[in-house]
């Protein structure tokens, strides 16, 4: 078959997986869409606007491993650059595309609409190059193949977002047919040398340590090396504690799963531990501010391991070109056999960890709605089929105290941490995997900021649960650092919802006040399969975790610190 720009493109997206695109309209890619329609293998969905655009493809490719989002010069493409971020700060290959100016427009002085008013058309791809690990502007049919190769290949193997720019007379243009994808996808292997050395290494760092642990970072699922901790963790029998971020990212009914390592946000009794080892394994973790609680909880020092996705770090040695996962292996290989080094394992049952503390009683149906009724009331409904994304703020802190089944997983946005992430991601996450029973916690502030995307659900009839905590406001900067502009206008959230039906949506709003009637409006949902069910949970203004408030005054205090003299 004859191949134009656009339809090369599209079968490149097929090959490495993406059943759906996501696409904002504008008139610079319209030829475009139009080419990459006529791929049946790759649907084209539509978002409201193109942030949410960006963000839809950033969920996607949480649940799939890679996205592809299509839209417009300048307009519409600097408006999916911030989501685009966010991709590159959370380490997931997203594709984003922008048709661009006719390619004769270039260099001839003409002022064209939806530019900044001058006749450089250059400043997008410079802009692209800073938030990807790959940019090219195609202006010519005859290197495109090569430059949408570059691109797809680049962001696969970094797990990196990548920008291509089409221009508008070029789409449609014939080019060369692709060759075996194989060339594209296929990843280098680690460096055999340097992986023998490496794995000596670390090997011989937990040989000198009588209480190692291991923590989980949130890079562990962009290094391929979920299973490759598992069977370290078999090998070894120490603790294992997940970052906040990488929540599920280990099976938590794991033998030597303790909880979550976050400074005084905690589980109970991981902090002790984590005090008494002797020896860390960071693996893919990602040390910042907010992971760190304000620096005050920041494993650092000999006493460290920093395994990196593609570089590891202990003392004054450094390892790169080597694959997290073939590490783990040899050092997993290593121990295989040898007697465990369970040291913080038994510390940690001998100190009380894991201990089940029993449930509050229930509260009668007419007691007013508190924060820990929803959190149980979410708890009672995980299922290992389950996907939870937590929105930043209090819901991070919510959904860490929810105990996992295997299979169940949760996503977090914690390094970008854009406020209403989350609503557009979990749309682009159901697209991709539309079986699983896909959960939302989202505050009211953050919810206002992306709404417009439950209407995708609805259009899509995507049976989406929302917790919609209503608490009148911005409560995690409110930890943070209190003022009036943390106060919203309040919205009638479950009207929100059921004006997104219009003439034929089957979405749901519903209000909960009581815990009677969230106990009602979760039967409900669970039950409604042909759209988004958004529960409007209204809660007292401070009624927070006490992680949010330990981990707010932590991070206010950072923030405070006086210039250096």
């Amino acid at each position: 078959m004859s191949y134009t720009v656009g339809t090369y493109l599209a079968e490149r997206f097929a090959q490495i997986g993406l059943k759906h695109h996501f696409a904002v309209a504008g008139d610079y890619n319209l030829v475009l869409l139009d080419q990459l329609l006529k791929n049946k293998d790759c649907e084209q969905v539509y978002c409201c606007n193109e942030l949410n655009c960006g963000f839809s493809a950033e969920g996607y490719a949480r649940a799939n491993g890679a996205a592809a989002a299509i839209v417009t010069f300048s307009v519409g493409a600097l408006s999916a650059l911030n989501a685009i971020g966010g991709a590159y700060a959370e380490n997931l290959p997203v594709i984003l595309v922008s048709g661009a100016p006719n390619s004769n427009d270039h260099g001839s002085g003409h002022i064209l609409h939806h530019t900044i008013g001058t006749p450089d058309y250059g400043y997008q791809l410079r802009i692209a190059k800073e938030l990807t690990c790959a940019a090219v502007s195609i202006t010519s049919a005859e290197d495109a193949p090569e430059k949408i190769d570059h691109v797809i290949r680049t962001a696969l193997r970094e797990k990196k977002p990548a920008y291509i720019e089409i221009a508008c007379n070029v789409s449609g243009q014939p080019c060369r047919a692709p060759g075996p994808i194989s060339a594209v996808v296929t990843e280098p292997a680690s460096d055999a040398a340097t992986l023998k050395a490496a794995v000596a290494a670390v090997s011989a760092f937990i040989e000198g340590k009588d209480k190692p642990v291991i923590l989980i970072g949130s890079k562990l699922r962009a290094a391929g090396a979920e299973a490759a901790a598992v069977r370290l963790a078999d090998a070894l029998g120490c603790s294992v504690a997940t970052m906040g971020a990488a929540k599920s990212f280990f099976p938590e009914d794991h033998p030597g799963y303790i909880g979550a390592f976050w400074g005084s946000a905690s589980s109970p009794k991981v902090n002790d531990i984590f005090n008494w080892a002797d020896g860390i394994l960071a693996l893919g973790c990602i040390f910042n501010d907010y992971s760190t609680e304000g620096w005050t909880a920041w494993p650092k020092g000999a006493n460290v391991v920093n395994a990196d996705k593609d570089v590891t770090k202990l003392g004054d040695l450094s390892f790169n070109a080597i694959h997290l996962r073939d590490l783990l292996d040899g050092v997993a290989k290593h121990f295989a056999g040898k007697a465990k080094k369970d040291a913080t394992m038994l510390q940690y049952k001998q100190i009380g960890g894991g201990v089940a503390v029993p449930a509050p009683e229930a509260p009668a149906k007419e007691a007013k709605l508190t924060r820990e009724h929803i959190q149980r009331t979410l708890q009672s409904i995980v299922t290992p089929d389950t996907t939870i994304f937590g929105e930043t703020g209090d819901s991070w802190f919510n959904v860490s105290r929810t105990k996992l089944p295997r299979g169940a997983r949760v996503e977090y946005e914690m390094q970008w941490g854009h406020i209403g992430w989350s609503v557009p991601a979990m749309f682009g996450y159901a697209v991709g995997a539309p079986t699983r029973r896909n959960i939302l916690m989202v505050g009211d502030g953050s919810f206002q900021l992306t709404a417009q995307e439950v209407a995708q659900m609805t259009r899509r009839k995507l049976p989406v649960i929302i917790f919609l905590i209503n608490n009148a406001g911005y409560t995690i900067e409110v930890e943070i650092h209190d003022g009036p502009y943390n106060n919203i206008k309040n919205w009638d959230y479950a009207a929100v919802v059921e004006s997104f039906n219009a003439q034929d949506g089957k979405g749901k709003g519903l209000r909960a006040t009581t815990a009677g009637e969230l106990d009602e409006a979760v039967k409900t949902a669970l039950a409604h399969k042909d759209g988004p069910v958004l529960i409007e949970c209204v809660i007292p203004r401070d009624d927070c975790t006490s992680e949010l408030i330990s981990w707010g005054r932590h991070v206010a205090t950072a923030n405070a610190r006086p210039p250096a003299q």
